[in-house]
């Protein structure tokens, strides 16, 4: 269960870090665009804060949902932990179940999807950011296949912690590398796993959750996509839905 097997998702991981490490580089070369970048960011942060209030509001499904919107699809910087990835994947993967390696190269894949995608956006969103601009911009900027894999990969690295909570001792063994991951150099790398696992041990059952983010996602898509706005302003008719 431990150690080898863990070629393919280690190679993707490193690889994903190099590209993604490199994009935050070149947004943060140009101080307009990283203001642009932060502003969609933010935006898009609260947006999902009003898309999701009654899996926050609920006791089972708060701590995955505050996981999803503050370490797959949040505001926050990922460089200090993409970084520090970057320098020690080959001992990771010697630590670490090939599931839990499997679950930061799904993440890293969704940061570089997430980013690009908001990139573009944010070169063509006028400020201040509201949903007629945005919607105009998320069309102009994307399209129907990237966003459907952006929502893919959250569904899979769901799926994925799901299947990491389920194995036995492990919840002891992350407790207890958190001391030797800091000294390491992988303090928040750790704390990402950590947290993860720990909201979908909380959870339980992962499929309802799961099944709720995908089909809200999917139907705002679509409908932006059709050029409606009115789930962006109205979210609880993707609540309803």
């Amino acid at each position: 269960m431990f150690g080898g097997g863990t070629e393919g998702p280690k190679k993707r991981l490193a690889a994903g870090l190099a590209r993604v490490i490199e994009l935050r580089r070149t947004l943060h070369a140009d101080p307009a665009l990283n203001a642009r970048w932060l502003a969609v960011k933010q935006w898009q942060a609260g947006r999902l804060a009003r898309t999701y209030p009654d899996l926050l509001a609920s006791s089972r499904y708060r701590p995955a949902c505050q996981f999803f919107l503050d370490e797959l699809y949040g505001a926050k910087d990922f460089e200090a932990r993409d970084s520090e990835a970057l320098r020690v994947v080959p001992k990771l993967a010697r630590m670490l179940p090939e599931r839990a390696v499997e679950t930061m190269a799904l993440a890293v894949e969704l940061d570089e999807t997430s980013e690009s995608l908001d990139a573009r956006l944010a070169r063509a969103v006028a400020l201040p950011i509201d949903a007629a601009g945005y919607a105009r911009a998320y069309r102009e900027t994307g399209t129907p296949a990237e966003r459907a894999h952006q929502i893919d990969t959250v569904d899979r690295i769901g799926r994925t912690l799901e299947k990491l909570a389920r194995i036995p001792l492990l919840s002891g063994m992350l407790h207890m590398m958190r001391a030797p991951a800091e000294a390491a150099g992988f303090g928040h790398l750790h704390n990402f796993l950590q947290n993860g696992f720990d909201a979908f041990v909380a959870m339980g059952r992962a499929g309802e959750f799961l099944d709720t983010i995908r089909r809200r996602e999917t139907a705002l898509m679509q409908a932006l996509f059709a050029g409606r706005t009115e789930e962006l302003e109205r979210p609880e008719l993707l609540i309803r839905g």
